[in-house]
């Protein structure tokens, strides 16, 4: 239970999902207890954005990262959590991740492409401990019939249902339950993509959303039935990539958990709404670090044993 890095640097090229420019993404090995630490390289000079919930200060189709750089001006990174969830399943805990635009390349919509980068760099282990957030009693947000909970559990158990009302996504399962103890991250959830409709496509783009997006990196439905010729990659691919954005938003508290993740209709604003109360809330978590593998939990065992 070591903290984690990358062997070496690695660079890959995408299109931003909602901005639809190019983008070019690095990244870089970190020293212990860096944290995974975004740099806006196209400005002069370069921002820094550290992966917090605190910094998450929009969620609107996405988790964006904000900071204000000198001069008053608002600096973003926005779909961070396909990335993040990769670094998660992966157990990296210390990256430097370079971008030259305001947005996390979508690469084919799931979390499995930035698998295999952090695979191809090589998976580091270092001397410091890994720190875990444990938590130790229940919280919860609600907003109308959506909520998201994290409760005591020794790994990291997601519990998530959807509800679109829409024939192809209610054709499948509609409930995922993943114990990070017994599954694979990268087998069974990295491959989840990303999805949407076209009925909302006019509406998101005038709005400045959903420019880069296409059959390539996305789930595309229209009133009745997915568009992709290939069809779905698994059986439950709509509620699989949920939990995969969720862990996403849940490691941009900025440590791994040990919890179960309890949720229904939840996106990445009620994700980001409970981060903030687990960490106002003291009484309700804890520091965790692990000296060795009898008293440590099983958790991602299957990925980070083979990373």
């Amino acid at each position: 239970m070591r903290q984690r890095t990358i062997r070496e640097r690695v660079r890959t090229v995408g299109v931003g999902l909602h901005s639809g420019e190019r983008v070019e993404l690095t990244l870089r090995p970190a020293l212990p207890d860096t944290g995974i630490v975004f740099h806006r390289v196209d400005l002069e000079p370069a921002v820094s954005l550290t992966a917090r919930a605190e910094s998450v200060n929009e969620t609107r189709m996405a988790s964006t990262l904000s900071t204000q750089a000198p001069g008053a001006e608002t600096v973003r990174v926005a779909t961070v959590e396909h990335l993040m969830s990769a670094l998660a399943g992966l157990g990296v805990d210390n990256l430097h991740v370079d971008v030259d635009a305001a947005e996390i390349p979508i690469l084919d919509g799931s979390s499995a492409s930035f698998v295999y980068l952090l695979r191809s760099a090589g998976i580091l282990e270092q001397s410091a401990p890994k720190r875990f957030i444990r938590v130790t009693a229940p919280v919860e947000v609600r907003e109308g019939d959506k909520f998201a909970r994290l409760e005591p559990y020794f790994g990291f158990r997601l519990d998530f249902s959807i509800s679109f009302g829409h024939p192809a996504i209610d054709a499948t399962g509609q409930r995922i339950v993943v114990d990070f103890a017994e599954r694979s991250y990268t087998r069974e959830v990295a491959r989840a993509r990303t999805f949407g409709f076209m009925r909302d496509v006019e509406a998101l783009r005038t709005n400045g959303l959903a420019k880069g997006g296409n059959l390539g990196n996305a789930i595309v439905m229209d009133e009745y039935r997915v568009l992709n010729d290939e069809g779905l990659r698994i059986d439950d691919e709509f509620a699989m990539h949920k939990v995969l954005d969720a862990i996403g938003d849940l490691y941009l508290v900025g440590h791994p958990l040990l919890a179960g993740y309890v949720a229904h209709k939840s996106g990445h604003a009620l994700n980001n709404l409970l981060l903030r109360e687990l960490l106002a809330r003291t009484d309700c978590w804890q520091w965790a670090t692990f000296a060795g593998s009898r008293e440590a939990p099983r958790l991602f065992e299957l990925d980070w044993r083979t990373a």
